[in-house]
């Protein structure tokens, strides 16, 4: 009987492994299941390059620095961006609370999401000149930080030489400007700076193709680069301008921009030194991917680089009369003669 049931369970034993054989080999041989897998190709120029030509909208919510409450933390869950979105449009989407801007609109509303903060203020926090109604819907995703590099999503420490700049900057806020001069380049209708990493204040850009050259226009202050696809050299590095001196070139299908010969102070309180690589892809219809690194050895301890998704509009863009408008220069002059004037009053009593 032992022996019997034995070989009842080698026969089943080998009945089995053919069977397991037969199934191995019916799954190498078989073919796959097809898959409909569509790989978006974006739309070509004439000249066979990717069309990146259209107005792109930088909207975003996400900040440039990671948040230090959230540190450690890339991504967020769909579930904490759902009650960012949420706070957002409670906060910001009436039309009669203070406004916020740049980095400050996630900042008040995680603030608010997380129970620390009930209220929020405008730039200036004392004139209470804007209100939200001037703010633009701003689109939530899941990252924490624009900057890509370093992985803690902050910028790298400032030089010493950096520090010091900062600190002539600050006290120069505080004093009263004796001209145009001493306030900042953007209240005086220079530039708003580029690479332009801000959103949600006409924060749009404009490119148009040709064969031999890419023009970006920005919104702001119709800040307009022209920039050379032909492999010419940089100018001689004596020649500096707010903008910088921008060369472009194709990598495959992504547009990468070479720009140097920055005056000082044109980007972020940056050094003559400044050298910035942008790199422009289209991801999707609507989607234009905008990579930046940038590198000045005499501001930044190491490079750092971002990543900001363009969004396609089908808005166009209309000019920005920054000069011709600039009343509050205006003010700013005169409220500075007026408290001179009130302070040599004061002292003569």
């Amino acid at each position: 009987m032992h022996f019997r049931n034995l070989t009842l369970i080698g026969a089943v034993a080998v009945v089995l492994s053919l069977l397991a054989g037969q199934a191995i080999a019916q799954s190498i041989n078989a073919k796959p299941a097809k898959t409909e897998s569509k790989v978006w190709t974006p739309p070509r120029t004439a000249d066979g390059h990717p069309d990146l030509q259209g107005v792109w909208a930088n909207n975003n919510a996400t900040p440039l620095e990671r948040p230090k409450e959230l540190a450690g933390r890339a991504i967020l869950t769909e579930k904490e961006v759902a009650a960012l979105q949420n706070k957002a449009h409670e906060l910001f989407d009436n039309g009669n609370s203070d406004a916020a801007f740049g980095d400050t609109v996630f900042a008040s509303v995680l603030a608010n999401v997380n129970g620390s903060k009930s209220g929020f203020t405008s730039t200036d926090g004392q004139t209470g000149d804007y209100s939200s109604v001037w703010l633009v819907e701003r689109n939530f995703d899941n990252r924490t930080s624009l900057i890509t590099d370093p992985p803690d999503g902050r910028l790298p420490a400032l030089t010493a030489e950096a520090q010091k700049r900062r600190a002539a900057a600050a006290a120069a806020r505080e004093r009263l400007p004796e001209g145009p001069e001493d306030r900042s380049l953007s209240e005086r209708c220079i530039t708003f700076g580029a690479p332009r990493l801000g959103a949600g204040y006409n924060s749009y850009y404009q490119v148009v193709q040709s064969p031999d050259s890419v023009a970006i226009v920005m919104e702001t202050i119709h800040d307009a680069r022209v920039i050379p696809l032909d492999g010419r050299p940089h100018l001689p590095s004596t020649v500096q301008t707010w903008l910088g001196d921008s060369r472009g070139r194709w990598e495959g299908d992504t547009l990468v921009v070479d720009t140097t010969n920055y005056k000082a102070g044109a980007f972020m309180n940056a050094s003559g030194k400044l050298h910035v690589i942008e790199r422009f892809t289209r991801t999707g219809p609507d989607t234009l991917k905008y990579e930046v690194t940038v590198d000045d050895p005499a501001t930044w301890a190491k490079p750092w680089s971002a990543m900001i998704p363009l969004s396609h509009s089908r808005d166009a863009i209309y000019e920005y009369a920054c000069h011709e408008g600039n009343e509050g220069l205006v003010g700013i002059l005169a409220g500075a003669r007026a408290e001179e004037k009130a302070a040599r009053g004061s002292a003569t009593r």
